[in-house]
């Protein structure tokens, strides 16, 4: 429907948003150690690490052989395995482009913790709605899901251009695109569309992400904001500058100069 490609929305709580890029570093580190293991490697990776819902609710029993966490675990490293580089750029370029304004909205720890939980909650709606399925789930998406309805709820004016149908370059509302997005996944969950995809993940960390981002922000930070591209807001580095008073006009009779008010100063 659309691909991502820059937004205008510039940080104000943090320097550097070293948590999206950690788990882009990441996810790009697992899926290079998976592929450069061969064939085998990886489908014992995607076996021992992948979410399987039939393994976790214990109605079917993995092989010894690829036993390599608890089951339980799986919740979360099925998100950092990915099928193909497409897959895994897909996804990263979401996170990139809207993850870094999140983590600015929540702070780095809290960050790092809903971008967990939407992963837990991606893998947690995929047990409810196949619970005997023995197809490992794997990739970022259900987390990426979370990060999406984030940034649509605290951001929904600031522009963002993106390539619509994958050809016209736009600039244009995050909500357009980010709400076309939701419904769409709304819409094939509900239709039961493309197998190979699980859109029942991206509904949990739909779920989950709307409703973390409200617990989560930071104190002061504003719900449906719109982007402040052309206000210069003052940082710790950048201190607040009074304008200099106008000398008020001196009666005729008197010469006395009354004090100033400096607007810039509340």
């Amino acid at each position: 429907m659309f691909i991502p490609l820059y937004d205008t929305n510039r940080l104000r709580h943090i320097r550097l948003q070293y948590v999206t890029i950690g788990l882009i570093v990441a996810n790009a580190l697992v899926y290079c150690a998976t592929a450069l293991g061969g064939e085998n490697f990886t489908n014992a990776a995607v076996l021992g690490l992948g979410f399987i819902p039939s393994v976790v609710h214990n109605t079917a029993e993995l092989d010894p052989r690829f036993i390599i966490i608890p089951e339980s675990l799986s919740y979360l490293t099925y998100s950092f395995l990915h099928a193909d580089i497409f897959h895994l750029g897909g996804n990263m370029l979401f996170l990139w482009v809207f993850g870094d304004n999140v983590e600015d909205a929540l702070g780095h720890t809290r960050y790092l913790i809903f971008y967990l939980l939407c992963a837990i909650a991606g893998a947690a709606f995929q047990g409810l709605v196949a619970w005997n399925s023995q197809v490992p789930l794997i990739g970022a998406s259900g987390a990426i899901a979370g990060v999406v309805v984030a940034y649509l709820i605290l951001y929904p004016r600031v522009k963002v251009w993106v390539l619509a149908f994958a050809r016209i370059p736009l600039r244009i509302p995050a909500f357009i695109p980010l709400i076309l997005w939701v419904l769409f996944q709304v819409f094939m969950f509900a239709a039961g569309g493309e197998d190979q995809i699980s859109w029942a993940c991206h509904i949990g960390g739909i779920i989950a992400g709307a409703v973390l981002v409200l617990v989560l922000r930071s104190r002061g930070v504003p719900l449906f904001a719109g982007a402040d591209e052309d206000t210069v807001v003052p940082t710790s580095d950048q201190p607040p500058v009074a304008a200099e008073p106008a000398a008020p006009e001196a009666p005729a009779t008197t010469t006395r100069w009354g004090r100033g008010n400096p607007s810039g100063l509340n």
